[in-house]
C-alpha cells in the first residue's frame, strides 16, 4: 500500500517577536533581541520575496479580546518599538495567537500548515530555550521538518539557549544553521522521516 505523500512546502514561523518587553526577564531578553532583529528582518524580507508564508505565532499578553493588529499597536506603543517596526507583520502575513509556550498548543497552526502544504518550518523568534524549543518539539511530533537559524532566535539565558539548540538538533532532527544559509528560493529541506 502506498504511503500518502508528505507536504513539501516551507514556512517561516516568527515566535513571540511582537512583544512589549515589560515582563519579567525582559532586561535579560532585550540585548539578545537587539542582535536578532536585523537578522530576522532580512530573513522575513527574503521569505516574502520568495512567496514563502510568514506565520507570526504570538502570545496575546493576556488580552483575550484583542486581534493581532491591536497586539502590534500595543507593542509599538511601548519603549522598545524599535524592536517591532523592522519585523512587523505586513498584509500578507499570517497570525496565530497562542496562550502557552508552543506555537501549536491549542492553536490552529497545524491545520493552517496542512492547508498551505507545508512540510518544513524555519523557526525564529524568542525565547530559544522556551517557546522555540517547545514549538520545535511539537513540530517534530507532527512529522514536520524543522530548521532553526541560530542567529535569528533570542534568549534570556545563553547557556540554556545552547542546550536547547543541541536538544533540537539531537533529539528532534532539527537543522541548526544561520539565517544566511537558508535558501527560500531553492528546493526546501527534506522533511525528516517519521519520529519513532
Amino acid at each position: 500500500m502506498d504511503q500518502p505523500s508528505r507536504p513539501t512546502g516551507l514556512a517561516l514561523v516568527v515566535i513571540d517577536m511582537i512583544n512589549t518587553y515589560d515582563h519579567e526577564d525582559a532586561e535579560l531578553l532585550v540585548p539578545s533581541a537587539e542582535r536578532v532583529v536585523p537578522v530576522l528582518a532580512e530573513l522575513i524580507g527574503r521569505a516574502r520575496e520568495a512567496d514563502v508564508p510568514v506565520v507570526y505565532a504570538n502570545d496575546n499578553f493576556g488580552l483575550w479580546r484583542s486581534q493581532h493588529g491591536e497586539l502590534v499597536d500595543t507593542a509599538l506603543d511601548r519603549p522598545h518599538a524599535d524592536l517591532i517596526e523592522p519585523i512587523a507583520p505586513d498584509d500578507s502575513s499570517l497570525f496565530v495567537l497562542k496562550a502557552r509556550h508552543s506555537a501549536f498548543y491549542e492553536t490552529p497552526l497545524s491545520y493552517l500548515l496542512q492547508q498551505l502544504g507545508v512540510g518544513h518550518l524555519v523557526l525564529s523568534g524568542q525565547v530559544t530555550e522556551q517557546c522555540v524549543l517547545y514549538s520545535a518539539l511539537d513540530a517534530h511530533i507532527r512529522h514536520l521538518g524543522v530548521t532553526v537559524p541560530k542567529d535569528a532566535v533570542a534568549s534570556i539565558h545563553p547557556h540554556l539557549e545552547e542546550a536547547a539548540l543541541e536538544m533540537m538538533e539531537r533529539n528532534m532532527g532539527a537543522r541548526i544553521t544561520t539565517a544566511k544559509e537558508i535558501d527560500f528560493a531553492g528546493p526546501g529541506p527534506e522533511t525528516p522521516p517519521s519520529p519513532t
